[in-house]
């Protein structure tokens, strides 16, 4: 039977890449093409895994430290031979095993109960130690009222909530469950391009869900909407206490200082 002259036909050397990349993703299951003996296959199994397994390691300390080196290679493997990355991009393989544990990867019955927060944790400090985002904006007043001012949030401070403590985990912290509480943190990185983290309370919270986005309100009106959401009697302490922790947030770049006006243009 003759093939239709509208069939595509894969060369050799494509197919003999694609059994090539299949093998070294998961050799278990995929045989190695033909031809290539087993010595130089093996070689190549190593090398790419281990580049792919020691960046994973690097980037998620915590949760290998928590992993026998049995469980974790066993997921190791599982996201190298079944993911398929979106990005050609190395340093962006922290991203795609996030994406893969909360989208893809089956629930295991062993599973540690905080592993897809505590693995989106991890990679916030690495997404913003490499963010290319800058401190330096032209409509800054890093010395501004914050009272009359409109304070401005930084690109490279992220807020989280999550259900366990993820901060404190580590190999003598292990919750079992939730405590009910919401663990709410900032993530941030400072001039110096240090990467630190502080817990945070409902106000500092809220008040940060305010900031970010808002171009109109200068600090007391965001506070004294505060206030009339807690239905405090004296919006007046809301507001000073308020005040204290933007300048707080300030001294760890958290909070860059409030919005520049430009000048008027001069009359004709």
């Amino acid at each position: 039977m003759m093939k239709s002259p509208h069939m595509e036909t894969t060369p050799e050397f494509t197919r003999q890449q694609y059994a090539f990349a299949a093998h070294i993703r998961d050799p278990e299951h995929k045989p190695a093409p033909d031809g290539v003996e087993d010595r130089r296959m093996a070689i190549y199994r190593a090398l790419f895994y281990n580049n792919v397994e020691g960046f994973l390691s690097n980037s998620f300390p915590v949760l290998r430290a928590l992993h026998a080196d049995q469980q974790w290679h066993a997921m190791a493997r599982d996201f190298f031979a079944h993911h398929r990355a979106q990005t050609p991009l190395f340093l962006e393989i922290p991203r795609e095993f996030l994406g893969w544990l909360q989208n893809e990867r089956t629930t295991r019955a062993d599973d540690l109960p905080f592993l897809n927060e505590l693995a989106h944790y991890e990679w916030v400090e690495l997404a913003l130690t490499i963010s290319e985002a800058t401190l330096d904006r032209d409509d800054v007043n890093p010395a501004g009222d914050f009272l009359t001012g409109i304070p401005l949030l930084s690109p490279l401070a992220w807020h989280m909530s999550y259900h366990y403590p993820v901060h404190r985990i580590g190999p003598d912290f292990l919750p079992d469950e939730p405590d009910g509480t919401t663990t709410s943190l900032v993530v941030y990185r400072n001039r110096e391009d240090e990467v630190g983290f502080m817990e945070i309370n409902p106000v500092t919270k809220r008040l940060l869900e305010l900031v970010n986005g808002n171009d109109t309100d200068n600090g007391e009106q965001l506070l004294n909407r505060i206030a009339a959401e807690m239905s405090h009697p004296q919006p007046g302490v809301v507001v000073s206490g308020g005040i204290e922790i933007l300048k707080g947030l300030a001294q760890k770049d958290i909070i860059l200082g409030t919005k520049s006006r430009p000048d008027k243009e001069p009359a004709a």
